[in-house]
């Protein structure tokens, strides 16, 4: 079995946390005039926002799957998804309970849309536990896996369209949040798990080629051409078949195609870590792209006040002049992953928790 580690991925983790904490803190305390697309600075700050959630997204489906496929070969397949199983469901609990307002509920109040959004945790959740159902379904065969994946990342994102303003107002709320944005939910599980689908597939690749002597090189090359031709001529390409099959969907995600875009994105940051792997290898960067549950947790209560009410969100709003926000960004990232790795046992506590009351049910 490969020795092989692969560090890139905990340090695109970290960069993708570190990314969606002065993500979430500038875009919830900057103040609103300074919100200007003509800025370049501003645009830049937002582009990158932008790449921030594909790129979470696509190295879970990534470092998930081929943990899933490496266990064949110590045989503990059972494990690792019964693991990710369990993984799944964590993550959605904790996205529930990070909106839980327990306040409210304690006087009464149990009517609380904000507690039904759907967030980056539980879409991630529910992406595992989709994941762990296709691979038992593909019987394990690594290639029909790998095939089904990449097509269930074409899929969604070639139909993104006829979902794009879905409205489902006879569905109970709770399960539409999933679906549609209609009632505030940032992140549905589609288009969302074609990130995750589309990590998935690329983890096959590690897995069946990683030993191979010239693969480091062939996969960095792949990824920088594929993200180039994603991000510069995606659009033209569907364009092309618009104009072959007069298929109006095709035209639709050409005039709309941040999706093969954004994946372009990723691909290169895939590139760029990869080749920079032997540089990066720093303790510090890899402890926090293994504490990203935690670190996740910690920046959600601070911010948006989970459990309590009050965070930076209540107490600040949106007043900060730019020098502050950066400055506030930089002691804020540095908090949070300080309380992670020092205070706070997030992943240990909540898996031994989840363990304990599944057995006490069995038992029972």
């Amino acid at each position: 079995m490969s020795k092989k580690r692969l560090y890139f991925i905990d340090a695109v983790r970290a960069f993708a946390i570190l990314m969606m904490l002065q993500g979430h803190f500038i875009d919830t305390l900057l103040d609103v005039s300074y919100r200007d697309d003509s800025n370049t600075a501003f645009t830049i700050w937002k582009y990158f926002r932008g790449i921030t959630a594909p790129t979470f997204f696509t190295i879970s489906g990534l470092i998930f799957s081929y943990l899933l496929i490496k266990a064949k070969r110590s045989g503990n397949v059972a494990f690792r998804i019964k693991k990710g199983l369990y993984r799944g469901l964590l993550l959605i609990g904790i996205g529930y309970l990070l909106r839980a307002p327990i306040f409210q509920w304690l006087y009464g109040n149990f009517d609380s849309p904000y507690f039904l959004l759907i967030d980056v945790l539980q879409c991630i959740g529910l992406s595992l536990i989709l994941v762990v159902g296709i691979y038992k379904l593909t019987f394990k065969k690594t290639l029909l896996f790998s095939i089904l994946m990449c097509l269930f990342g074409f899929v969604l994102f070639i139909t993104e369209p006829l979902y794009r303003f879905l409205d489902l107002p006879n569905v109970p709320r709770v399960f539409a949040n999933w679906l549609t944005k209609d009632y505030g939910s940032v992140f549905n599980i589609i288009p969302w798990f074609g990130y995750v689908a589309f990590g998935a597939f690329i983890a096959t690749i590690f897995y069946r080629y990683l030993e191979r002597p010239k693969f480091k090189l062939g996969i960095i090359l792949g990824f920088i051409l594929c993200g180039l031709l994603l991000i510069f001529k995606s659009g033209w390409l569907l364009m092309q078949l618009y104009f072959i099959t007069d298929l109006e969907l095709l035209k639709d995600v050409a005039y709309y195609n941040y999706l093969f875009t954004r994946l372009g994105n990723v691909l290169i940051l895939f590139a760029i870590f990869y080749a920079a792997e032997n540089y990066i290898k720093q303790p510090l960067l890899l402890k926090i792209g293994q504490k990203t549950l935690s670190i996740y947790v910690i920046h959600f209560i601070i911010i948006y006040g989970s459990f309590t009410g009050v965070g930076l969100h209540q107490l600040i709003g949106k007043t900060l002049l730019p020098w502050q926000a950066i400055i506030g960004a930089i002691l804020f990232l540095t908090t949070v992953c300080f309380i992670s790795f020092y205070y706070v046992k997030t992943n240990a506590f909540l898996y031994n928790s989840i363990r304990s009351i599944v057995e006490k049910l069995k038992r029972n």
